[in-house]
């Protein structure tokens, strides 16, 4: 690394910068919606839908599960029973008040 120029330099720079925005993405975009819904007087996790994503699984089905393994039949996710949604935490614990 000797022979580093500084159009090297400005590139990996560059390169750092648009890896940070792309992990960073994703927590960006979650403050800023969330900060609309308070704004508008709903729920700040779901939009008053009263349901959120499963975070466990994605198809309904349980992800830990390892490719070849004897006990891979494919169970519902116990989280949501394969509906792929949760109620809200932050609606349903209004609603109990």
């Amino acid at each position: 690394m000797d022979n580093v120029t500084a159009s090297e330099v400005a590139g990996f720079a560059v390169g750092a910068l648009l890896l940070a925005a792309t992990i960073a993405a994703p927590k960006v975009d979650a403050f800023v919606s969330a900060s609309q819904r308070r704004s508008l007087r709903m729920c700040a996790r779901c939009g008053d839908l009263g349901v959120i994503p499963c975070s466990r699984c994605s198809s309904g089905i349980a992800r830990l599960q390892i490719l070849g393994s004897p006990n891979s039949d494919n169970q519902p996710c116990a989280e949501c029973g394969a509906s792929r949604r949760i109620p809200c935490p932050l609606c349903s614990s209004r609603k109990d008040v």
